[in-house]
């Protein structure tokens, strides 16, 4: 896979990137794990994440977060990774410019940002949240939340307790329009310590039932641009 630096709000970033072979492929955008607790790029989920959706011939891309590896930058809480991450998407597109949807797939703070640049960009249709933190950041912009997608934890997360995520699921799931599929993984912490198999079987179920046409409201709503 490519190694790719394009340039981002605060400096160049460093990705690896896979191109379809389809010019209109969808594209899939994987973000990494808080970059002060060693999140990057290389992360087995994320790494395991954009292999996945390679496979399945998307155009997928994955990136350090400014600050980290040979991006440039420094943390910025959120805000910068943010712009980060749209940054990254602008730049695929502008390589694909056939391709019409997206998807985002952000694990711990990734989930956070990915769940941003859902609200964002209507152009993305679906996203995987994987052990996201609503304890410690705040999800109330998801009013309402745009698209169909899953979220998936482990039931021993200690850093992101299962009664937080289950109340950003419950109010999710009072939303029409959209279909929140929510998986646990039994036993596995935040970090999916032996249960990464586990966490990537339940993965590409979902996005193969997605790719089927499966596991969206019926009708499906139509989403103004």
């Amino acid at each position: 896979m490519p190694e790719v630096i394009f340039n981002g709000p605060a400096g160049r970033l460093e990705g690896r990137y896979q191109p379809s072979k389809e010019k209109s492929a969808p594209i899939a955008i994987i973000l990494h794990p808080h970059p002060q607790f060693g999140g990057t790029m290389n992360n087995q989920i994320v790494y395991q994440l954009f292999y996945m959706f390679q496979k399945r011939g998307f155009t997928t891309l994955r990136f350090n977060f400014r600050g980290i590896g040979r991006s440039q930058g420094e943390f910025d809480h959120g805000a910068g990774e943010l712009s980060d991450a749209a940054s990254a998407l602008d730049w695929v597109q502008s390589l694909h410019p056939d391709s019409k949807s997206c998807w985002v797939a952000g694990y711990s703070f990734g989930a956070w940002i990915g769940m941003q640049l859902l609200m964002r960009r209507p152009e993305i249709e679906g996203f995987m949240s994987i052990a996201p933190q609503p304890n410690i950041y705040d999800f109330s912009f998801l009013a309402p939340c745009p698209s169909s997608g899953l979220i998936i934890h482990g039931d021993g997360d200690k850093v992101a307790p299962e009664k937080d995520v289950q109340g950003l699921v419950d109010k999710l799931k009072t939303q029409k329009g959209i279909l929140i599929t929510h998986k646990t993984v039994p036993g596995a912490n935040h970090f999916f310590n032996g249960q990464v198999e586990t966490l990537m079987g339940e993965c590409e179920d979902y996005l193969d039932r997605r790719l089927e046409g499966e596991l969206v409201p019926e009708p499906a709503a139509k989403r103004i641009r």
